[in-house]
């Protein structure tokens, strides 16, 4: 047995994520996700690691809604150089968010045009937070409060800033962040 796999098959028995059996993957990266329509799960390490990610929780039916737009316009303008918009849907606030998997993907395809990786639906606060979310918490010691909380994590898989809900793709404060990790 080469002691890669070695490695990933005593990960396996102990319980250890692989990106720890063999790899160096940021605490908070350290996490699988199912992608939004299908495909299984994508580990955040091996996709995204050394990419400088814009972590949203999104939803549908909310007043923030039309940040869809300038979220794709960033990603789509800034993704050659290395950013990459993660959103993650949640019905945690207010109920924005009751749809499906599939039908929110229709609805952002449909609507905003959204390229930019979507993940299955997810609870972002509290107890019942996706692990990603309490470790994105734990890093910067901010709670998204509403939808469309935003967090910046570096190339290096560390947390820059995090932006709330108020704050527009489109604005000078997160394009200067964004610009000073890329």
């Amino acid at each position: 047995m080469k002691s890669g796999n070695f490695l990933v098959l005593m990960a396996a028995v102990l319980g250890i994520s692989h990106s720890f059996a063999g790899q160096n993957c940021p605490e908070v990266l350290d996490h699988e996700i199912s992608s939004l329509m299908g495909g299984g799960k994508v580990n955040l390490c091996e996709k995204f690691q050394g990419k400088v990610l814009l972590v949203v929780n999104t939803a549908s039916e909310c007043a923030f809604t039309p940040q869809y737009e300038g979220l794709e316009a960033l990603y789509r303008e800034k993704k050659e150089e290395g950013l990459v918009v993660l959103g993650f849907p949640s019905n945690d606030f207010g109920g924005q968010e009751p749809g499906s998997n599939k039908k929110i993907s229709n609805f952002c395809r449909v609507n905003y045009g959204v390229t930019f990786p979507m993940f299955s639906k997810i609870s972002v606060k509290g107890e019942k937070a996706h692990p990603l979310y309490k470790s994105l918490v734990a890093a910067s010691d901010s709670e998204p409060r509403w939808n469309f909380h935003k967090y910046l994590i570096g190339r290096d898989g560390q947390v820059v800033d995090s932006f709330s809900s108020f704050t527009s793709p489109d604005s000078g404060r997160l394009r200067k962040a964004i610009e000073r990790a890329l």
